[in-house]
Formats: C-alpha cells, sequence, structure tokens
C-alpha cells in the first residue's frame, strides 16, 4: 500500500512537470495583455510556473505582467531575480529604476539608473529619467544639467526642450531658451508648449512682432490665459497698435480678470488715441488695482499694537499710513481716541472724531458712534 501511495505521488509529480513543461499559452496571454488583464496573465504565469522559477525569460514575464498590474513589490523582486542572474541586462535595471520611482523611492531609483549610465553614456532616456528624479529630490542642479545632457543627444525631444527652455526663462538666459525652442520646434511647429515659451522667451527679448504672431497663434488654439493675454496686449502696445491693445486687453478687463499692468496699457493706448476721459478712468482703475486691500487694515493693526505699547507717534504715523490705503471708519476713531485721551491734542480729536461719523460707521459701532457725538459737544464747548 505505501508502495501504491508512492508511485502515485511521483506520477503526480511527473504530471506536473509535464504540465509545467508544455509553457504558457502564447494566444492566452496576447488576449490579456491586449485587453489590459495584467492582473489575470500574471496569476496565470504563476500557475503555469511554480517556484523556484530559473528561466530568465519566465522571469521576465513574470516582473512585465506584475508592473503592469500595478504589483509593484512583486515586479521589484522579480526584475532583482532577473539582475542577480544577469547583471549585464539593462532592462532590469531601468525596470528597477522605474518601478523605485512610482513607490516614492526617488534616491534608489537614481543609484539603478546611474547603473546603465556606467554601460551607456548616450542613452536620452536614461538622461531624462534622472533630470526627473533630481527635480523630485529637489536637486535642481542635477535637473538642469541632466536636462542639457538629454537635448544634447536629442534636440527634438519637446517635454525636455520645454522643461529646459523654462528652466533658462527663470535664469533670463532667453537667448539660450530661444536656441533650445527653435530646435524643437522644427520637428513640431504646433507644439502648444513649446510655443509658449518661445512667446515667453520673444517677449523678454522685445521681439514684439514675433511675439504678436506667435501669441495670437496661442490665442486662435484656445490658450487664452491671462500670461498669454497680457504678452498679446503689451506687444501691440509697444508695436504703437493701441486699438489692438486695447481690444485685447479688454477680454481681461471686461471679466473681472483686469490687473494693474492691463488697465495701465489700456489707459496709455487711449492715451496715445487722445481719449483722455478713458486714460483717465483706467489709469484709475491701475491705481486701485495696484494697491493690496488688505495693506490698510495691516497699517491699522500695526497702529493698534503701537498704542498698547504706548508708543504713541509710531501709531499716529501707522494709523494715518493706513488711511492712505483705505478711509476705514474706524481708524479715524483710533485716531480720535488716541489724540483725545493720551496726546491731549482737542483740535486733533475733534477733527478725527468728525471725521469718523462722515464716515457713516456701522450699526454694530453704536456706542463708539454715540461716544463721538458726546467726546464733539465737550471739545466744542471747551474750544
Amino acid at each position: 500500500m505505501k508502495k501504491l501511495f508512492t508511485t502515485f505521488i511521483l506520477l503526480l509529480s511527473a504530471a506536473s512537470t509535464l504540465f509545467a513543461q508544455k509553457g504558457a499559452s502564447d494566444s492566452l496571454l496576447l488576449d490579456y495583455y491586449q485587453n489590459q488583464r495584467f492582473a489575470e496573465a500574471a496569476d496565470y504565469l504563476k500557475a503555469t510556473y511554480p517556484e523556484p522559477v530559473t528561466d530568465l525569460k519566465i522571469l521576465n514575464k513574470l516582473a512585465y505582467t506584475s508592473k503592469m498590474a500595478s504589483r509593484l513589490p512583486e515586479a521589484d523582486q522579480y526584475y532583482r531575480r532577473v539582475y542577480e542572474a544577469d547583471t549585464t541586462n539593462l532592462t532590469s535595471i531601468y525596470n528597477m529604476s522605474e518601478i523605485s520611482k512610482r513607490r516614492g523611492k526617488n534616491k534608489a531609483a537614481i543609484t539603478f539608473i546611474k547603473k546603465i549610465l556606467l554601460k551607456d553614456t548616450t542613452n536620452f532616456d536614461v538622461y531624462k529619467q534622472l533630470a526627473d528624479l533630481s527635480y523630485n529630490i529637489g536637486d535642481l542642479q542635477g535637473n538642469i544639467i541632466y536636462l542639457q545632457k538629454a537635448n544634447k543627444i536629442n534636440p527634438t525631444n519637446p517635454d525636455v526642450a520645454y522643461d529646459l527652455s523654462s528652466y533658462y526663462i527663470k535664469l533670463r538666459l532667453y537667448g539660450s531658451a530661444e536656441q533650445v525652442i527653435d530646435k524643437a520646434l522644427v520637428a513640431d511647429t504646433a507644439n502648444m508648449l513649446l510655443l509658449q515659451g518661445k512667446a515667453q522667451a520673444d517677449y523678454a527679448l522685445k521681439k514684439y512682432p514675433e511675439t504678436i504672431a506667435i501669441t495670437q497663434k496661442l490665442v486662435d488654439a484656445g490658450q487664452q490665459t491671462g500670461t498669454i493675454i497680457s504678452m498679446l496686449g503689451t506687444a501691440y502696445y509697444m508695436t504703437n497698435k493701441y486699438t489692438d491693445c486695447i481690444k485685447t486687453f479688454n477680454q481681461l478687463n471686461d471679466n473681472q480678470l483686469g490687473s494693474e499692468s492691463s488697465f495701465y496699457y489700456t489707459a496709455m493706448s487711449y492715451k496715445a488715441l487722445h481719449n483722455n476721459k478713458q486714460a483717465i478712468a483706467y489709469l484709475d482703475r491701475a491705481i486701485d488695482a495696484a494697491i493690496s486691500s488688505g495693506v490698510g487694515s495691516y497699517y491699522a493693526e500695526k497702529g493698534d499694537s503701537y498704542d498698547h505699547l504706548h508708543e504713541l507717534d509710531k501709531a499716529v504715523a501707522a494709523y494715518q499710513k493706513s488711511l492712505l490705503y483705505k478711509p476705514d471708519p474706524i481708524t479715524y476713531y483710533a485716531l480720535a481716541t488716541l489724540y483725545d485721551s493720551e496726546l491731549k491734542n482737542k483740535k486733533a480729536a475733534l477733527k478725527y472724531y468728525r471725521k469718523y461719523l462722515s464716515g457713516k460707521p456701522k450699526g454694530t459701532e453704536n456706542k463708539y458712534a454715540a461716544y463721538s457725538y458726546e467726546r464733539i459737544k465737550a471739545l466744542t464747548t471747551n474750544l
């Protein structure tokens, strides 16, 4: 009986071995791949090839399907086994780097990808990956160096060209930015990102006719951001096309998106067209836009703090500065009480109590208003 059982086990083992030797069905795997069913493909391969798996082709398939199924720890282990069996396998190194990056392990990804550079110093994808990874860990110097190396190998790649030119623009190296973009545009003349970079470079270099041509192309393509509209409108102004400048900036001004700059160039265009009433109206809007709505309250708070510290001259100066930005009634009240109680300046106190009341205080300030009326009567009588 024991021999019979042993024989049965051996037969079962042989059958399993035979099944494994048959291998996975390529047509079934292809169906899984085409239908994006990578988790099922991975499970199918694991069932077909039980551990221990030593065949590198099978390990690569297991690694690939696991990666595509987002089973990243499993994929990482399979690729490591491939690499340990063949340290010259650049594909496994690249994939280990990619997986580390997807798992947020950027430093580990850099370590892997640099191993490829030891064997291949002309690989565009490697430099691009290193640029991305350097950026992820905050190494901006490394980021730009690797972008430069990648761009040198493939100057027509739009992603690298845009990233590198953006750096040059930030560093005000506008000529270098333009050179990078021009080479990439040869291969892709309608790339919106490259055209935006080209517009920024040309605008900074004061190439206004070129700026108009490119930004107009961007606007026609639906790229109507505030930055693009501003560059277009300003370029029109700089080339004495005042009507076009007004028309362009009105896209922002009429949609509550106007800024100090858009109001200013609109005003100056009206002035150049001898429409001084409109020029004054837009200059007023430019002045309003140039002042932060919070500045007045900031100075008022400073005044209150100085008052508490009993630094009265500084408190008065801060309150008066606040009024230049925003004539808030409560600030007049603060000055009135300061002059009245602390500085004993009756004329100044009377002046600011009156200004407070003329500003029509809010209903929540009834007690302040009542006090002001009383103090005005008292101060007037005693003058």
